[in-house]
């Protein structure tokens, strides 16, 4: 899962120790004449004088020692002056609560009511001629520091091929991210206003759980529905459809449901460590709830 838990963003010289292959000055032996190399670190320099600061980054391991420091890698941006704060529903305040505030359903609510989203900004790319600059929308909720997807069918990912690189074309690029912002807000708001039934609820946990073992021989528990829709803390409890999203994702990305492996054996599942995985089970997570949105 992206989780980004330091406040501070990271510099260059911290992403050298960590990341080399956004450093790669030249495409790697597999790409063709074609191929325009675009190095990495001089487009998180040119989103920087955009206001977007680097929060996370990885690589994926090199198979060979022909493929490394070309290999694909991961940039996750986000920008200190953008975020989206909302007060949580059904959340009144009541000084008999131990925390200050009581959920419609009788629980306890949080002690802040108040839920904070900085959106952000995924860059993927690689220097092996395979990969476009691939930028991807996503939400980072400062409540469980959890990275979240975004896909639907008018915010696509935005590429720029390997073919030429200038200023503009970034510029371009981010605002029309940034521009699309506002469907991200609508997203949110009908995910907040739908009230999902036991039924609905159930249905959902299992359709997003396919979606994770999708192409393994693995089969989970039937009671691993009910695992991925325990609440890890009270501003996820509820039945609201932003609320049980939420906790089901967080759930299925930790791992914390139990499969039934091939040898028979009962197995809790592994934590999501690949970003390629970790962004392709989101973004088919996010759409699939979605269409519960009233």
């Amino acid at each position: 899962m992206l989780n980004y838990q330091n406040e501070e963003y990271i510099t260059l010289d911290e992403l050298k120790e960590t990341v080399p292959s956004i450093f790669t000055k030249n495409g790697g032996p597999t790409t063709s004449e074609k191929y325009t190399h675009i190095p990495t670190d001089k487009v998180i320099k040119d989103m920087e004088l955009l206001g977007w600061k680097v929060a996370d980054a990885k690589e994926v391991a090199a198979r060979t020692s022909d493929t490394k420091t070309f290999q694909k890698h991961l940039v996750v941006f986000r920008n200190p002056d953008i975020s989206i704060t909302s007060k949580m529903k059904n959340v009144t305040k009541d000084d008999t609560s131990p925390t200050g505030y009581r959920k419609s359903d009788g629980t306890f609510g949080p002690k802040d009511p108040t839920d904070v989203i900085w959106p952000q900004i995924l860059l993927t790319n690689s220097h092996d001629g395979k990969n476009s600059f691939s930028f991807t929308a996503g939400l980072f909720r400062m409540i469980c520091e959890n990275g979240l997807v975004i896909s639907t069918e008018e915010f696509a990912d935005l590429k720029i091929r390997h073919m030429g690189y200038d200023f503009s074309t970034l510029q371009d690029t981010i605002k029309a991210i940034v521009e699309q912002l506002p469907l991200t807000v609508e997203s949110m708001s009908k995910m907040r206003d739908t009230e999902l039934s036991e039924k609905n609820t159930l249905k959902l946990a299992k359709e997003l759980l396919d979606i994770r073992v999708k192409d393994t021989k693995n089969q989970y528990e039937d009671s691993a529905i009910n695992e991925v829709l325990i609440p890890q803390r009270a501003e996820d409890s509820g039945n609201g459809l932003w609320e049980v999203f939420n906790r089901i994702q967080e759930n299925i990305m930790e791992g914390n449901f139990q499969y039934k492996s091939n040898d028979n054996k009962l197995r809790y599942a592994r934590v999501i460590k690949n970003f390629k995985q970790d962004i392709d089970l989101n973004k088919k997570m996010f759409s699939t709830a979605l269409t519960y949105a009233a």
